[in-house]
């Protein structure tokens, strides 16, 4: 296969449409990889011709990152590789300045990345997940001198609430601070609430959409199936806490019965339909990949080889088509036309400012 490049949101940074999530690289958390095995699935990956990986400063415990930057670094590949981190989870419980989104934390915790990734700069550092207490200007003047100080190259947020995102933006660029050039976010068929704010504020201020958990955490694999019980993760962890977890509901089993039916007609694994129709959602930069086995990224990795015909693309909207909340309600064709005066106004022609694509540019370089 041949990778295609897209630039992240309005950034020069240029990335594979298919990163590599290395969550996976480790068994500290009772699935995942062991290092013989994450070094395959790296080495698939960019044979592949991808660039872009995933981590985060507590992935099983820093071995993802370590173990990841041992990679790059034996294969010296660090000019080559886009590196994305993250920040916000407590490395020291009992000590509440050893997590969180402020200055403190964000400035040890970036010092603990580069040391376990074996380099002096992240490509792109991004807030993990909202404190619910640190001001976006606290957050966005420490990243600022960060990316003036040359030890990260790109910003980016991720599990925010949307105004949080919109105010961070705007502090931006009223300060001339770095932007935010990407949202990290779940995003599949069976999770599609970003579609109310995040899609349209990343296509208007210029923050590119990774998409994490295509596969609802496997759900959209195939493998779960209602009333079987199955060794994977949403079985072990079906009594979290995290929403990102509780996928085995009647609703999504439906949306699983859909896509089966799409995958059989185009012949293809349902894992790459789900894949495919998040990659070609408006406003999505790059679908984030994990695997803890070489065979499940070979086949991920294809997920793009093929174009999803409408009539099938409209069956899948419609059978994970989420609620539309309030206010979201006034927004439609009925009510909006009481403000246009039944006139209507005529889209942007094709082609209008289109996201930069740049295809096969880096493949093949692992």
């Amino acid at each position: 296969m041949t990778m295609d490049y897209y630039t992240l949101g309005r950034s020069g940074l240029r990335v594979s449409r298919l990163a590599l999530g290395t969550m996976t690289f480790g068994t500290e958390w009772g699935w995942g990889a062991d290092r013989e095995t994450a070094h395959s699935l790296l080495e698939a990956y960019l044979e592949a011709g991808g660039n872009f990986f995933d981590t985060a400063d507590l992935y099983t415990g820093g071995t993802s990152e370590e173990w990841l930057g041992a990679f790059i670094a034996e294969r010296g590949l660090r000019d080559r590789a886009v590196i994305a981190t993250k920040f916000s989870y407590n490395a020291e419980p009992g000590n509440p300045n050893t997590g969180g989104n402020g200055r403190k934390n964000i400035l040890r915790a970036l010092e603990g990345s580069l040391k376990r990734l074996k380099t002096d700069y992240v490509d792109l550092y991004l807030l993990h997940t909202w404190d619910r207490l640190t001001p976006a200007e606290e957050v966005l003047r420490t990243l600022d001198d960060l990316v003036a100080a040359g030890k990260v190259r790109h910003i980016g947020l991720s599990d925010v609430p949307a105004w949080y995102a919109g105010r961070a933006q705007a502090i931006a660029e009223l300060r001339g601070f770095e932007p935010v050039c990407a949202l990290q976010l779940e995003y599949s068929l069976a999770e599609r609430n970003i579609e109310h704010e995040f899609v349209p504020f990343g296509l208007a201020t210029g923050a590119g959409i990774m998409a994490w958990s295509p596969l609802a955490s496997g759900l959209l694999s195939g493998k779960y199936r209602t009333g079987e019980q199955i060794a994977g993760r949403l079985e072990t962890l079906k009594g979290s806490s995290n929403p990102g977890f509780q996928k085995l509901t009647e609703r999504n089993f439906s949306i699983v019965s859909a896509l089966e039916t799409v995958a059989n007609e185009l012949g293809r694994s349902m894992a790459q339909i789900a894949i495919n129709w998040v990659a070609t959602q408006p406003g999505v930069a790059s679908v984030i990949l994990g695997a803890t086995r070489r065979t499940q990224l070979a086949e991920t990795l294809g997920a793009l080889d093929f174009t999803i015909p409408p009539e099938l693309r409209a069956r899948l909207d419609e059978a994970s088509q989420p609620t539309t909340p309030f206010p979201y309600t006034f927004f439609g064709a009925e009510l909006q036309g009481g403000i246009t005066g039944g006139t209507t106004v005529g889209d942007k022609p094709a082609g209008y400012a289109p996201p930069m694509v740049i295809k096969g540019a880096f493949a093949g370089f692992g």
